[in-house]
């Protein structure tokens, strides 16, 4: 069945749906229905774009690629290190048959997103099958081609309640010369600091984290940038580091997994205090985003990390509670007029 046959296929399904007026739940590979609220709803059908794969184009020397949706996240890095080119976000993909469409729709950014740009960033062009059962297309495949509203980008993060993400164009980078992981051993209380200070120095980062114990610093470019680097950080180089930061991204890691304690994803400035919170802690992007295990209550979380400025999310859920605080009233007000406009009869069942 052709890339065209599969969209009409998918469409046809949204229009059935229409006539029913039923509700439809977006699958991929599930990889990521664990950030929903309700992964799927028993009154809803599922919408399954996994048979819609394949790279549709690719031109290395433009450093663009175009994929259906469906396509597996490892395969589109596994063409584009062919040609030693890579997804410069560094997307988590949380199982080896993630798709494209769902890690895009999840708006999810790894260890480099402070240093190269997130998901939405690289996104050039779509084609989107909204709620009326009609095929879209935005954007492009160059940089330079947005006049008005980038719905294209809207997409990142909509979680497919705005509709189905059939084909999207990505900017791609070459892959750094050479990469070193530099380990420094701090006292808990003193990392936000070296962190920040790290950060606003002119240092070839592309991934500063923190495990609980240790600072991880990764460095990326050329090789002789690298050693200088290292000479004036110190630090020990960490032995198998490509291993690591897979672990990191994909949360392999134990610390991530204990069913019995939630783990909440906060976003804040780098250099905000820790906030009041009990349990323990890991960090990414320079302090920017930070993972905390805790058994505290979600309103107590949201209360605490909005006094300093910050967004939380509940990423995985050891109990049913609220996974993030309301919208304000305007931004509410907003997202209800985009969903409308894309979705006028709720046929994708929302978050």
């Amino acid at each position: 069945m052709t890339s065209h046959d599969q969209s009409l296929q998918l469409r046809d399904q949204v229009l059935a749906a229409l006539a029913a007026a039923e509700t439809l739940h977006i699958r991929g590979s599930g990889s990521k229905a664990f950030l929903r609220e309700d992964a799927a709803p028993p009154a809803s059908r599922i919408l399954s774009v996994s048979d819609h794969t394949g790279v549709t184009g690719y031109e290395p020397s433009e450093l663009v690629i175009t994929v259906r949706a469906g396509t597996p996240l490892r395969q589109v890095e596994t063409v584009l290190a062919e040609h030693g080119q890579m997804l410069a976000f560094e997307p988590p993909g949380f199982a080896a048959g993630a798709s494209m469409g769902g890690t895009l729709a999840c708006g999810l950014s790894g260890p480099r997103r402070p240093y190269t740009g997130s998901a939405r960033d690289f996104m050039l062009g779509c084609r989107l099958l909204n709620g009326q059962g009609q095929i879209l297309s935005f954007g492009g495949q160059v940089i330079k081609n947005v006049a008005g509203f980038d719905i294209t980008r809207l997409m990142a993060g909509s979680y497919g309640t705005l509709g189905v993400l059939l084909e999207v164009s990505l900017k791609v980078l070459p892959r750094p010369e050479a990469e070193r992981t530099l380990v420094f051993d701090l006292a808990a209380d003193t990392v936000l600091a070296r962190m920040s200070d790290w950060s606003r120095g002119a240092w070839p980062l592309s991934a500063l984290a923190y495990d609980g114990e240790r600072v991880l610093m990764r460095l990326s470019g050329a090789e002789a940038a690298l050693k200088a680097s290292h000479r004036h950080l110190g630090g020990e180089v960490l032995a198998e580091a490509d291993r690591f930061w897979q672990q990191w991204r994909e949360q392999e890691l134990p610390w991530f997994h204990d069913p019995a304690v939630s783990l909440w994803r906060l976003s804040l400035a780098p250099a905000s205090p820790p906030p009041e919170l009990p349990g323990h802690w890991h960090l990414d992007w320079g302090g920017a985003l930070r993972w905390l295990k805790t058994t505290a209550p979600a309103e107590r979380i949201f209360a605490e990390t909005a006094r300093l400025g910050g967004h939380a999310r509940c990423f995985r859920s050891a109990v049913r509670q609220p996974r993030q605080p309301p919208l304000p009233a305007p931004l509410a007000a907003l997202q209800q007029r985009l969903r409308t406009a894309f979705d006028p009869h709720g046929v994708f069942q929302p978050d």
